[in-house]
Order: C-alpha cells, then sequence, then structure tokens
C-alpha cells in the first residue's frame, strides 16, 4: 500500500493525494518560496488531504466554515498526527504540517493532486463534497509518485458571478471585507450591511450547481456543538480575552470581537 493510500485509510479523510513541489513553483512568488524555505530544507512532494464541513442547512449568519471547531486546529491534530507516523518510519526526511496560513498555493497544489477542479470563484471543487472543503497539506523532502486522477472541471456556468455581490473581485471580497479590522468606508459599511451573513461569505458556493448534491462531512469537530448564529448581545462589551474564553476554538475569533460587533451594529441599522 502506498503513503497516499495509508493516509486516506488510516486517518479516514475524505480525499487525499500528492503533487510535485516543482508543479508548484511557477504558481508561488518570492515571497512565498522564501517562506518555504524557512521551514523546509529540498521540498520535492506535497500530500494533499480535503477536510469537509458541510453538516447542514444554511440558516444563520456566521459562514458555514466558522461554525464548527476552528478547523486550523482540526487539520493541525489530524495531518500532525499523520506527519509524526511518517517521521517515526522515515526519520532523514521532513514532513512539515500546513493548514492555511501556508505559503504553498493550496487550492492549485489540490488540484495538482488530482482531488478536484478549481472553479470560476477560485475555490476547489471536490467531486463528492463540492466546495465545503478544507485544504490541508504535509511538505516533504520525499520522491512521491503524484497522484493520477482527472475529476470533471468548472462547467463555468456563471451563476456565482451572478450571485455575487461584487462580481467575484477577490479585491473587495464580502468574507474579507467582514473579517476587515477597523472603521469601513460608507460603501464597504452599506455591502456588509446587506449581506445576509456578519462573517465571511458562501454566497457563490449555495448558488453552484455543483455543490447541489454535496455530501455532509463526517468529521465530528464540524458538526458538533455549532454556533450558527451570533446577535450584539452575544460580543458587547466583551474584551478580547473574554471573548476567546467565551468561544474557544474558533474559527470567527481570530481578529477579536471588533470586526463581528461592528458588522451586527450595522446589521442593526446603527453607526459602530
Amino acid at each position: 500500500m502506498n503513503i497516499v493510500d495509508r493516509l486516506s485509510v488510516s486517518d479516514g479523510l475524505c480525499a487525499c493525494g500528492v503533487c510535485a513541489m516543482g508543479t508548484l513553483l511557477s504558481h508561488m512568488d518570492d515571497r512565498q518560496r522564501l517562506g518555504l524555505s524557512r521551514l523546509i530544507d529540498s521540498p520535492r512532494s506535497v500530500l494533499v488531504a480535503l477536510f469537509p464541513y458541510l453538516t447542514g442547512a444554511p440558516s444563520g449568519n456566521l459562514s458555514l466554515y466558522a461554525r464548527g471547531r476552528d478547523y486550523h486546529a482540526v487539520i493541525a491534530d489530524r495531518l500532525g498526527a499523520v506527519a509524526k507516523a511518517f517521521q517515526a518510519e522515515y526519520p532523514d526526511n521532513q514532513f512539515i504540517v500546513l493548514a492555511d496560513d501556508s505559503p504553498l498555493p493550496e487550492v492549485y497544489a489540490a488540484a495538482c493532486a488530482g482531488l478536484g477542479c478549481i472553479g470560476d470563484n477560485g475555490l476547489l471543487i471536490h467531486p463528492d463534497y463540492g466546495s465545503y472543503v478544507f485544504i490541508g497539506t504535509i511538505v516533504t523532502d520525499l520522491d512521491l509518485p503524484v497522484t493520477e486522477q482527472t475529476p470533471e472541471g468548472c462547467l463555468h456556468c456563471g451563476a456565482c458571478r451572478r450571485a455575487c455581490p461584487i462580481d467575484l473581485g477577490k479585491e473587495r471580497c464580502l468574507s474579507a471585507l467582514t473579517q476587515q479590522g477597523g472603521t469601513l468606508t460608507e460603501e464597504q459599511a452599506a455591502l456588509v450591511r446587506e449581506h445576509p451573513l456578519v462573517w465571511g461569505c458562501d454566497t457563490c458556493q449555495l448558488v453552484c450547481p455543483m455543490n447541489t448534491h454535496a455530501k455532509q462531512t463526517d468529521i465530528p469537530d464540524f458538526g458538533q456543538s455549532p454556533i450558527d448564529t451570533l446577535t450584539l448581545a452575544d460580543v458587547d462589551g466583551l474584551t478580547r480575552r473574554q471573548f476567546y474564553e467565551k468561544y474557544p476554538d474558533r474559527a470567527f475569533t481570530w481578529r477579536g470581537p471588533a470586526p463581528l460587533r461592528r458588522n451586527l451594529t450595522l446589521k442593526e441599522g446603527e453607526n459602530p
């Protein structure tokens, strides 16, 4: 059994693959390459694993990705155990776990590893789980065979672009805007006020036809004790420390309570 099969079987991950490090270099700028060089010497291969997070109906005012346990912790726990096992078997090699805060072009890496296609919205779309997946990677200096898979491509139907309030403009992305710190411009405030969510954005995913039959996750961390809605009363008056203590291990806490408090105030029609 090869290393990818062992990874899939032993850890119950929904999809795993391998891409060559050399394939990714042309999609990395100097800053990303420098960042990677500080983590590992002579990287050769990237193991890519997907973690589906869809748990149910989309009602609520938090993005679907942020309702369960913080995915950074879930990926670190699961792939950390995998990397430790591989390290014991290959003591002369390196295995570095990366999740989101990564110098790698993760979506492109997942596509190169045969795990899905890249949609017009820039997200990876897996054949079974749609775009409701987190991407985790293990970078190694081992030469591993590249995964041979040919998933279907994006339909290029235009649904995501038509539904997006800012025409898929990354520089004005609503998900990033809801997480942005500080005071918003009048235009930005209007976008947040009209947006159904106070943290993140699921619009392009909800209208994607390739997500119509997306499977729900089997990962308990994303389905247990979900928080789908926050109110102003939930965050008003909380210090950063109190906020973290009240909502430990959640992806929506990384900027502290201020952006959420501002967004919730805007939604209620007041000036933050």
